[in-house]
């Protein structure tokens, strides 16, 4: 298949504008999240972000009422006894809520679209986070709860994650190469699912793209990179057929992908209620729309 990478500089003459909630497991002050904000919109989105206040890694689907402040949110972004949900008062497209992302991502739906898109997003976005989530991590990964509780709410869902990196705040400067590479490869696939058209995925359906390490040596351009499509957890004796695709019925696991030498990203479709892999018709819904990006791992 061929691969078409999209200039994020072109991509508001590509594509419509997409109201999209966005939200992470990292916090809402985490570096990842703000600069892929700042691509996503100026991809030509309706951006609102809606993450918690501090650092909620590794919570997966937990899920609290959000409460006041009893210590500052992350890197010191809103002090001791803020309320439990507020907003960067220079732009209130940027909020926290003190609770975990799957709190987080709701808030975003079913508060905060309504007031700034005028009802419920067209897309969720959650991440990119703070190292890999591959395979049985999803199960406890809070961006991917952030995902997938969006897709259960009906909310078509895209979580990310990248290899390289730490917890930094929103204010270093400059800003790490993989930092802009990963929201330049994060936009790409989000521009590219939006330009396949609506509905841009099955229901119950998410997507886990996983990106491996990035350095100034190696994989260092988003032009690097390779998209594969990709399986979460390995097949047993009794799983089903992969969707048929690279010339054969079986796709490789996102681990593979993401440790195959030569810059491969992986991308699986995963069910929301279950957070494992979908059915091969759900994995060719992905396959039909991401196909233009999509290449096949080299034999």
């Amino acid at each position: 298949m061929r691969s078409i990478f999209l200039a994020v500089g072109l991509l508001p003459l590509l594509t419509q504008s997409t109201n999209i909630v966005l939200s992470n497991d990292d916090g809402w002050a985490e570096l990842n999240i703000r600069v892929l904000y700042d691509f996503l919109t100026r991809a030509g989105n309706s951006v609102v972000l809606s993450a918690p206040a501090d650092n909620k890694s590794g919570t997966g689907s937990s899920d609290i009422p959000a409460t006041v402040l009893t210590k500052p949110c992350e890197f010191n972004s809103c002090p001791t006894g803020s309320p439990p949900q507020g907003f960067n008062t220079s732009n209130p497209r940027l909020n926290y809520v003190n609770s975990y992302p799957v709190t987080s991502i709701r808030y975003g739906i079913q508060t905060l679209s309504p007031r700034f898109f005028g009802g419920p997003p067209e897309l969720a976005v959650a991440g990119f986070n703070v190292g890999a989530n591959l395979g049985t991590t999803t199960l406890i990964s809070g961006t991917v709860g952030a995902a997938t509780a969006a897709a259960k709410l009906g909310i078509p869902a895209l979580a990310f994650s990248g290899t390289t990196g730490s917890q930094i705040a929103w204010t270093v400067r400059p800003i790490p190469q993989y930092v802009s590479t990963y929201a330049d490869l994060s936009t790409n696939v989000t521009s590219t699912l939006i330009a396949s058209g609506k509905p841009f995925l099955p229901a119950n359906i998410w997507l886990n793209v996983n990106f491996p390490a990035s350095s100034t040596g190696t994989c260092a351009s988003a032009r690097d990179f390779k998209f594969v499509l990709s399986r979460i957890n390995d097949a047993g004796s009794g799983t089903g057929a992969d969707v048929r695709t690279c010339g054969g019925t079986r796709l490789p696991t996102e681990r593979k992908v993401v440790g195959t030498s030569g810059c491969y990203v992986s991308i699986s479709v995963g069910r929301a209620d279950t957070k494992g892999d979908a059915s091969a018709t759900e994995q060719a819904v992905a396959l039909r729309k991401l196909g233009g990006i999509l290449r096949c791992l080299p034999s």
